[in-house]
């Protein structure tokens, strides 16, 4: 038996997993790290990832209604996605296209200055509750099942935050977007009742296609262009556990993709870190935007 459940790299936690008897999934090593940082007990850890789950189904529920945000960039998009839902036409599967309204609708939700949990910031806290809501509905899951998924993903977090970082400002959008979808990739695989190892490898897997993403947003508005971004997320997450379940698995081991997302940090220009000095935020219409936006605080 291990003397400690704490973890801050994916390599310990596997092998946490692999050495105790009672800890199968990710989930598992979470909750009794979270009992051994805190002293709350196991069912008090997983009371509190319910009320989380309560809060974004409040974000979600209360973003689709939402028609338009103060400065008019986040509109009815949540609730345009999830009218077509069933309709044969789309290209994305129902449990996707729900997937992204949910992921819109919270985002929307933040736009309006709603109630959101922050999964794990509120530039990308659509992605976590869009993709498992939209599961535990398609698989009909009790809340408890759903939450040792949101744990799951609070593991993967945990060493994301340990490794690098979760601040646009230090490292881009990969750190927001990036992270979040790796979190969800392995969060959404344990749900589906794929390995530990497996879970690890969807997170890397949906990282490594976030590297290098920036942090560009117009009129420093958390709305574009991270409102679209979240419900893209969504897709990277579950194509990244779609591949891993059929034995694709990542090169890099999800430990070093972290390390690499913090060396592009290092080497990305302070106009793509959240200054809204650069990319879409100077573009003719963020520029234009931006403009119109400070006329209207004057």
């Amino acid at each position: 038996m291990a003397d400690s459940f704490l973890f801050f790299s994916s390599e310990r936690l596997l092998t946490l997993i692999e050495r105790n008897d009672d800890a199968s999934r990710i989930s598992d090593i979470v909750i009794k790290a979270e009992t051994e940082l805190t002293g709350h007990s196991e069912d008090e850890i997983i009371a509190n990832s319910i009320d989380r789950l309560r809060l974004m189904r409040q974000a979600v529920n209360k973003g689709l209604e939402v028609k338009e945000s103060k400065s008019r960039m986040v509109k009815d998009e949540a609730k345009k996605m999830m009218d077509r839902v069933n309709d044969p036409k789309m290209l994305m599967s129902p449990l996707e296209v729900k997937a992204s309204a949910y992921a819109l609708a919270v985002m929307a939700n933040n736009a309006v200055m709603g109630t959101i949990v922050a999964a794990p910031t509120a530039g990308s806290s659509g992605i976590i509750p869009g993709a498992l809501l939209s599961l535990q509905e398609e698989m009909e899951l009790d809340d408890e099942t759903t939450a040792r998924g949101l744990l799951c993903s609070a593991g993967v977090g945990m060493v994301i935050a340990h490794i690098a970082t979760f601040s646009a400002a230090k490292a881009g959008c990969q750190a927001e977007i990036g992270a979040s979808s790796a979190m969800c990739a392995a969060a959404i695989s344990e749900l589906r009742g794929m390995s530990p190892d497996e879970c690890v490898n969807a997170a890397a897997i949906a990282l490594k296609n976030m590297l290098g993403l920036a942090c560009d947003p117009i009129a420093g508005l958390v709305e574009v262009p991270c409102v679209k971004r979240n419900a893209i997320g969504v897709s990277h997450a579950m194509t990244a556990s779609d591949m891993v379940y059929t034995g694709v698995k990542s090169i890099v081991p999800f430990d070093e993709v972290v390390m690499a997302m913090n060396n592009i940090a290092k080497n990305m220009n302070s106009a793509i870190r959240e200054t809204s000095q650069g990319g879409l935020a100077i573009s003719k219409t963020g520029r234009k935007i931006s403009n119109e936006l400070l006329q209207i605080g004057k």
